[in-house]
């Protein structure tokens, strides 16, 4: 009987020292009973929350234009590499000039011509003029001499338009970039005969702007409206009227590390699709941005009066979202939340917390820290998590 009790003895004993092992601030509820487990706690954190409004979209070229040939020819050469960068004014293709040169030639011939002709009968005029004034010639023969002169002023002018609209030929035989940017492959090669004019023209290349870029995305009518209704209200203005910040990011990207602005909103809603398309322009100096790739971007929606707990104080409980607080008595009570985005490494709850709330931020893992049982609260604190670019 005496070894019973010993051997007794030393299991309580035992039992004890790993509970002030395992618990060391918990206090064992009765002898031999389980111990009061210990939690931090902490009140949900208040603070001026951001929301923000995501959104797919496609990165647009602010310039993009077609080279066309503004004359006809055969190609001469080509004067750039495919896919290089481009300045405005560089020379891309020309076109042989020969046909044009002789052309400017002819029309240059025919200004000298028609001003010799403008000379000639400006003295054949003054000439009239002396003759009626003695009455040698009849005021008719004036008036005749008057209206030759008139006419060859007429066609000097003819003339020089002709010259220029030839020099212009000229000159666009060298087809040069309007735009700086990148240039697609040329679509023409040497030899081949061209196109120019108004219409029917040949496509020979073409060229994107790079920096700065545009971000080109739609959104929801409801969202349209709840932004009207905040630049209403002054709580956030409008994007036409004031460029708002928005961040991008690409589909292998973290965080959002391209930031930019709005820079127009249209002036109506698609009736089909029931969007309204937004513009962000976003620098892009390191050229890595590109027309046409896919992308996420974000604005901001305005900001609220949030609470914000760390995603550990949270369980799951089959469809729902629980947090578990400590009550009177100190109790365990759970409480069913809805929760938002993230915000500064913390999660917005939405829901169902106050801020007089003591939530369990640590001790969840414990399996006597469940709905109703009783806990030892420890002073816990709420503190941002620097993140950088978190998302949502």
């Amino acid at each position: 009987m005496l070894h019973f009790h010993a051997a007794r003895s030393r299991f309580v004993l035992t039992a004890l020292v790993l509970a002030a092992i395992l618990f060391p601030e918990a206090a064992p509820r009765a002898q031999g009973g389980p111990p009061v487990p210990s939690v931090t706690v902490a009140a949900p954190l208040a603070k001026k929350v951001t929301s923000w409004d995501e959104y797919t979209g496609r990165f647009e070229a602010i310039e993009s234009v077609e080279i066309r040939p503004r004359v006809s020819g055969y190609i001469d050469s080509v004067s750039f590499t495919d896919g290089q960068m481009v300045k405005k004014g560089d020379l891309l293709f020309t076109i042989d000039p020969r046909p044009y040169q002789i052309a400017v030639d002819s029309a240059r011939a025919d200004v000298t011509k028609s001003r010799a002709q403008v000379v000639f009968t400006t003295a054949d005029y003054e000439r009239g003029l002396q003759l009626v004034d003695s009455r040698t010639v009849p005021v008719k023969d004036l008036e005749q001499r008057r209206a030759n002169l008139d006419t060859a002023r007429a066609q000097a002018i003819s003339a020089d338009a002709a010259l220029r609209n030839a020099e212009l030929n000229l000159e666009w035989t060298q087809v040069r970039a309007p735009i700086g940017g990148r240039i697609s492959d040329h679509r023409v090669s040497v030899g081949n005969l061209v196109s120019g004019g108004q219409t029917g023209t040949t496509l020979l290349t073409t060229i994107v702007s790079t920096d700065p870029i545009h971000f080109v995305f739609d959104a929801s009518e409801a969202d349209y409206i709840r932004y009207a209704r905040l630049a209403a209200a002054g709580q956030r203005p409008s994007s036409r009227d004031v460029g708002n910040t928005v961040q991008v990011r690409l589909a292998d990207e973290q965080g959002w590390p391209h930031e930019g602005r709005m820079n127009f909103v249209d002036n109506q809603l698609n009736a089909r699709s029931g969007t309204i398309r937004g513009r962000a322009v976003l620098d892009n100096k390191d050229l890595f941005l590109t027309p046409g790739t896919f992308g996420r971007l974000r604005l901001s929606g305005g900001t609220f009066d949030g609470l914000l707990i760390p995603d550990a104080a949270i369980v799951s409980d089959q469809a729902h979202k629980i947090v578990m607080t400590v009550g009177e008595g100190n109790k365990v009570v759970p409480k069913q939340v809805t929760l938002g985005p993230m915000y500064e490494g913390l999660r917005v709850v939405q829901s169902g917390l106050t801020v007089a709330d003591k939530v369990i931020i640590a001790g969840l893992a414990n399996p006597f820290v469940r709905p109703g049982s009783v806990v030892a609260p420890q002073p816990g604190e709420i503190k941002p998590v620097a993140v950088k670019s978190a998302s949502n």
